[in-house]
């Protein structure tokens, strides 16, 4: 978790931790031995809110230590705007962590695609309940914990894996322990699914060691990476995807070809769009493009709208997006074509 001097928040603002995982993972021992580093020390208050109660605990000891206050969540409802600024109220914390139930929807926090008040909207129906933050609280940084034992459960679970795609949408890290006894291949498939559920999650995996070199762990790509010219099937492109996205120095002058839908956002310069395809991150009610930014001369795609479909070839580049809050793949468009539309999305 960050430094909790280096918060940049304004006034008045209070950073909320999310951690999150389902029950056993980890999450009490990473709080834990987080607390109990020196970057993350406070002199104020935190407020622990705990969703639920794992077999390891907090020692009253331990938390008057580290100047904690845990209180026991045992409903979704309680966490609304009313409830939390009564505990804000009488705690005054500086910061506040969340040990978050698994089983709960986290998506709710966001007003994710499968919230309970978007869900009920398309139900034509009251949302059961509404989770709210008070105003003052920041949502961040989530952290989600996956156990490595269970994790392939998890993920061949459709349910289960609906809970991991919310709670690793807006992850900036997961940490996926006990992975001993795993093969290299078991460990590359939970990183292709993990990527593909939480784009903006740095992943570590960690044995009783510690953490496992992703360097050796490398996956056999279904396309020549030696190829000047990179031709993709309608089923590599989620695996090229996501390794232009971890490796993107391997593609870089890289020509590539492959079918994809075309997306101009509105305000979009007419020199760039966004070829890309749907894809099937954790469940079916939960869809995601997948495209990378392609700039190109716009006559070559002022014919092209959005949900054309169209055989590219571009090469590709890095370059300073917002969309990255920094350097990230580009692709620069060579030729363009209509197609047929892929009916199938991407799966992982």
């Amino acid at each position: 978790m960050a430094a909790s001097d280096n918060f940049d928040l304004e006034d008045g603002r209070l950073p909320v931790f999310l951690i999150n995982g389902f029950l056993e993972a980890g999450k009490t021992e990473f709080i834990k031995f987080t607390m109990a580093q020196e970057y993350f020390r406070s002199e104020g208050t935190t407020l622990l809110l705990l969703c639920e109660e794992g077999e390891v605990e907090y020692p009253q000891e331990y938390l008057d230590k580290y100047h904690t206050v845990a209180v026991l969540i045992r409903d979704i409802r309680e966490l609304n705007r009313e409830y939390l600024s009564v505990l804000e109220a009488k705690h005054r914390p500086e910061r506040i962590l969340i040990e978050w139930n698994g089983m709960w929807n986290q998506d709710d926090l966001y007003d994710g695609p499968m919230s309970e008040k978007l869900l009920a909207a398309q139900q034509g129906r009251e949302p059961e309940y509404e989770i709210s933050l008070p105003a003052s609280w920041v949502l961040y940084q989530t952290i989600t914990i996956a156990d490595g034992s269970t994790l392939s459960l998890h993920l061949n679970n459709g349910n289960m894996r609906a809970f991991l795609g919310q709670m690793l949408r807006n992850a900036e890290l997961c940490i996926v322990n006990r992975c001993d006894g795993l093969s290299k291949e078991q460990l590359v498939d939970f990183r292709r699914k993990i990527r593909a559920m939480g784009q903006n999650a740095m992943l570590i995996l960690e044995n009783q060691e510690g953490e496992i070199t992703q360097d050796a762990l490398p996956e056999d790509l279904p396309y020549d990476l030696n190829a000047c010219s990179i031709e993709l099937r309608p089923e590599d492109y989620g695996i090229w995807f996501l390794d232009v996205m971890d490796n993107p120095e391997r593609y870089l002058g890289k020509e590539v070809s492959f079918s994809a839908m075309v997306l101009k956002r509105k305000n979009m310069p007419k020199d760039e769009f966004i070829p890309g395809r749907m894809a099937m991150t954790c469940c079916a009610q939960d869809m995601s493009f997948l495209g990378y930014v392609c700039k190109a001369e716009p006559r070559m795609i002022e014919a092209f709208e959005t949900r054309d479909w169209a055989k590219l070839t571009a090469s590709i580049g890095m370059e300073e997006r917002p969309e990255y809050h920094g350097e990230g793949p580009v692709l620069y468009l060579k030729s363009i074509a209509r197609t047929g539309e892929i009916a199938e999305p991407v799966s992982f």
